[in-house]
């Protein structure tokens, strides 16, 4: 089976890369210095400064492979396609029927969602409606206690 696309705005590559940079260049050196000053406190088998260096080192690889394997199979979106509909790296302000209010977010690939930053995915059940979605038309979303109603009112380029 082939890996996933991640499909990421230009903003998100770009956070990713520094990301990636920063572990390699200095996350790592900080940790090997960690390292070397604990072995340098002699015994390790009851060296707690050891332990969590060590473990440290662990999380930091992982989230270089973590993010290698994010980037291998990035696709990033054209910032410049189309604005007339709604698509991945576009901001969105819509209409909710139910709670009678305007709601704002940036639609993003599912790597950089953000709930508390206004960051909905293009895999979640809101997202996936909106695709395609055009500035006056109404989409519906099959949620687990019903159908919920959004109206698209503004589609524009996200501000990064």
């Amino acid at each position: 089976m082939a890996d996933k696309k991640n499909i990421l705005t230009s903003a998100g590559l770009k956070k990713l890369e520094d990301e990636l940079e920063d572990l390699r260049v200095n996350k790592r050196k900080e940790i090997a210095a960690k390292i070397k000053e604990a072995r340098e406190q002699g015994d390790l088998s009851e060296n707690a400064e050891y332990d969590a260096a060590k473990e440290e080192q662990g999380h930091i690889e992982s989230r270089i492979g973590e993010i290698e394997k994010i980037l291998k199979n990035a696709e990033v979106v054209d910032d410049d396609a189309d604005l007339e509909k709604v698509n991945v790296g576009r901001s969105v302000k819509i209409y909710d029927f139910e709670f009678d209010e305007e709601l704002a977010f940036d639609l993003v690939g599912s790597t950089e969602a953000d709930s508390l930053n206004n960051k909905i995915s293009n895999e979640a059940p809101l997202g996936k409606a909106l695709i395609g979605a055009k500035v006056g038309e109404v989409v519906e979303v099959e949620l687990p206690d019903g159908i919920a109603k959004y109206k698209v009112l503004e589609i524009k380029r996200t501000e990064e």
